[in-house]
């Protein structure tokens, strides 16, 4: 039964519910390296990302092999719980080990509930509509995106940082009432059992949507790199919300997000995904050449329409190319992409960065190169296919 718009009353649950979910996780990132910083942790930022996204890494294997047996919904509902238990137990930390023990169960939340969230989708939208359909879900999850690290430094500012870690939970939790009024896609189901995590190779790696996971773990290089650095840049230009520019690079995103899902229906996937990555290489150079709060804003617009291009035609792409029986292993691979671009660009650029703020323009001029190998490698290597 079609609603709003053509699609169904459990897409935009989905949509919902995705807003939630992105709002909790990522309102307390801007706040995380100084938090580290007060317990002693601070000459080990470059792991506040990494550790998360590595861990999501390590369970897209299963998450994705889970999706294609046991259901969609299973998966979506326990990265959701995770993400609301986790959100609540900062409060409790007060020591380096165990924030990263937690930084790496909060990993798992992401390592599961998009998994299934793409799969499901799949379900339900004809691939006429799908670009636009990621387009709807990609905006949904980025407007909590857009709310978190400003709403999340607004809380620190006002309320402190316990409040913070209260209302990430409450964001998870929301959440996930709204996956338990969802109706599972997938006929038939399994029970689990301990044969679904068994994995071997194969649960890695989708061969079908490899080009679509190199170029992601390209592009996305970039977002670790923000994740890691942009809070420090932006107290070094004098801004007190450290979230300020994952809200102007989110809500730009947002700008571009549906009618790149439309346009890669129409005109194809590829072409939309060359343009993104030329925006990605031109917003991280100028990243490098920043010196002022006008020029922080001006690319984070840049690096948010760029994003808003690339990731919704991705997703589109690899549900386009994935075999009806493997739709959940194919987004786990190319999940395991993303979480691989951002691991490596967030260590890296941290390794790179050391707390010097001159040894950014490095840091962002590395981003500026993976962006054009990415556009390179589209160019040069040619599949035999063309969606």
């Amino acid at each position: 039964m079609q609603g709003f718009l053509g699609y169904s009353r459990d897409f935009w649950l989905l949509c919902i519910s995705s807003m939630f979910f992105f709002g909790s996780f990522n309102m307390v990132i801007p706040e995380l390296p100084n938090f580290l910083t007060s317990i002693g942790g601070g000459e080990y930022k470059n792991w506040i990302i990494a550790s998360f996204s590595l861990v999501a890494l390590i369970s897209r294997p299963f998450s994705g092999k889970i999706t294609d047996s046991v259901g969609r919904l299973p998966v979506m509902i326990f990265g959701a719980l995770i993400c609301a238990l986790t959100g609540f137990l900062y409060i409790f930390i007060s020591g380096v080990t165990l924030f990263f023990v937690l930084r790496a169960v909060h990993g798992l939340s992401a390592g599961f509930t998009p998994t299934g969230n793409v799969a499901y989708i799949g379900d339900i939208v004809s691939a006429e509509r799908r670009g636009e359909a990621m387009g709807w879900m990609g905006m949904a999850g980025n407007i909590g995106a857009a709310m978190g690290p400003s709403l999340g430094g607004f809380i620190v500012l006002h309320l402190g940082i316990q409040a913070l870690f209260i209302s990430s939970s409450v964001m998870g939790f929301l959440s996930l009432v709204i996956f338990l009024k969802m109706k599972e896609t997938l006929v038939p189901t399994e029970r689990l059992n301990f044969s679904h995590f068994k994995i071997n190779i194969q649960d890695f790696w989708e061969p079908s949507v490899r080009r679509v996971s190199m170029v992601m773990a390209l592009s996305v290089f970039s977002f670790g790199t923000i994740l890691t650095v942009i809070p420090d840049l932006s107290v070094h230009l004098g801004i007190e919300n450290k979230g300020y520019f994952f809200t102007i690079f989110t809500l730009s995103s947002l700008l571009t997000r549906l009618l790149a899902g439309k346009a890669s229906d129409r005109y194809g996937r590829e072409p939309l995904v060359r343009i993104g990555c030329i925006l990605l290489a031109i917003s991280m150079f100028s990243l490098s050449l920043t010196e002022t709060a006008f020029m922080l804003v001006f690319s984070a617009v840049l690096m948010g329409l760029a994003q808003g291009v690339i990731s919704p035609t991705l997703f589109a792409w690899a549900s386009d190319l994935s075999p009806v029986h493997a739709k959940g292993r194919s987004m786990a691979t190319l999940y395991i992409a993303l979480e691989l671009g951002v691991s490596v660009g967030a260590y890296i650029s941290g390794t790179v960065y050391a707390n010097k703020i001159s040894n950014l323009f490095w840091a962002f001029n590395l981003c500026t190169s993976f962006a054009i190998i990415a556009l390179l490698y589209l160019l040069i290597f040619k599949p035999k296919y063309y969606i």
